[in-house]
């Protein structure tokens, strides 16, 4: 295999649509990797199931679920098995083989509709938030871990380690400890407050920490996504701003996951409304505030602005010091957008392994770096899927 590559932000520029796949006759709900990032699923709301093979960029199985629906599919640590949530008949989980298209497991106890599922990175147990309780389960026992109560949409997620988990409600976060949860949160925070925004207003459809466990991006269904301090949630570092998901007539633009960050853990990437893909640098932006603080502690408490000493040819572009893209209220705007090809970008990802993204609505769209780009030539094979 070819080294690994470092993620650039002159890589990410140069992400180009590869390939688009037309193979859903309405909208795509959920879009995951297996472990390796040789496999993709998807999820949509014409009750498909789509396996993508990421190596030949090619469309490897279609299953159906027509009887109990399917949202949230999630690969399990191999990648011949699948976790997902029903959206008809009842609330159950199903656990099936990808391979024979047989169910494994059933996993019964939620009541209402399940809206956050998430595998953990250490073992065989999966979290599931639903409307009435958020539930641990382990995929070896169709028996409940254990549960939280809790009224509203909860959204989910471990942590790399696998050892803590987060839980938002609404604008509310809290973190626990997996092995004694049933204690209650070991933290509580209220998002956006540290930037004077009420939390109120805030309304989390997904949540996912960073690869470092440093920090935790909130997404939501509206015009701004948050950056949370893992380890001190009651700072909210950045309100990320410039991409177009405001609510639409009554329909607001959500499907849990508009949001993701990239495998390093140091940008953020957003579909949109207009199909575009915006791209935050949230490494830099923790960077330039650092400085901005050290700066200001070696001049007393005087205001610092980091645009004072800086040419205006590195704006934006991640090459000078100069960083008109943050706000002094926390609003960070993206430093790219990746053009799209027009339907809307409801769900975005990134592969694990490889230097891949998809995008989706009803249509599903392989990105990749641009082949003709000279950032990419020493690249190789590096990333296959979808190259024709």
């Amino acid at each position: 295999p070819p080294p690994p590559v470092v993620l650039t932000p002159a890589l990410l520029e140069s992400l180009k649509v590869s390939k688009i796949f037309k193979d859903n006759t309405q909208i795509i709900t959920s879009i995951h990797f297996d472990d390796t990032g040789s496999k993709c699923v998807t999820s949509a709301q014409d009750e498909s199931l789509h396996v993508y093979d990421c190596y030949t960029g090619k469309l490897e199985k279609t299953l159906f679920s027509k009887k109990y629906g399917v949202n949230l599919a999630r690969f399990t640590h191999r990648s011949t098995s699948v976790v997902y949530a029903s959206t008809k008949e009842d609330d159950t989980l199903r656990y099936l083989s990808l391979h024979d298209n047989k169910y494994i497991r059933y996993f019964r106890g939620h009541e209402k509709r399940v809206t956050s599922l998430e595998m953990s990175p250490l073992d065989d147990q999966f979290l599931a938030g639903s409307q009435d309780t958020v539930r641990l389960w382990d995929l070896r026992s169709p028996n409940c871990q254990g549960a939280l109560s809790v009224m509203g949409q909860p959204v989910v997620a471990f942590d790399p380690s696998g050892l803590v988990f987060a839980v938002a409600l609404g604008g509310i976060l809290r973190l626990y400890d997996v092995k004694s949860f049933d204690q209650g949160p070991f933290s509580t925070a209220r998002i956006g407050d540290s930037l004077g925004i009420s939390h109120t207003t805030i309304y989390a459809t997904q949540i996912e920490f960073s690869s470092d466990g440093k920090n935790l991006l909130v997404t939501t269904g509206s015009d701004g996504h948050f950056i949370v301090d893992a380890y001190n949630p009651s700072i909210t570092m950045f309100k990320l701003v410039g991409h177009h998901n405001s609510t639409y007539g009554s329909e607001a633009f959500t499907s849990g996951s508009e949001a993701c960050w990239t495998p390093d853990g140091k940008c953020v990437v957003s579909g949109s409304r207009d199909g575009d893909i915006f791209v935050w640098d949230i490494s830099k932006a923790i960077a330039v505030r650092a400085t901005e603080e050290a700066e200001r502690q070696a001049n007393g408490s005087a205001s610092v602005n980091s645009n004072n000493n800086s040419s205006s040819s590195g704006g934006g572009t991640l090459n000078g010091s100069n960083y008109h893209l943050l706000q002094d209220n926390g609003e960070l705007r993206p430093f790219k957008t990746l053009k799209a090809h027009g339907t809307p970008s409801h769900i975005v990802a990134f592969n694990p392994k490889y230097l891949m993204m998809v995008s989706g609505s009803t249509e599903l769209a392989f990105w990749e770096p641009d082949p003709n780009a000279a950032v990419v030539d020493a690249l190789h094979d590096f990333s296959k899927g979808g190259r024709h």
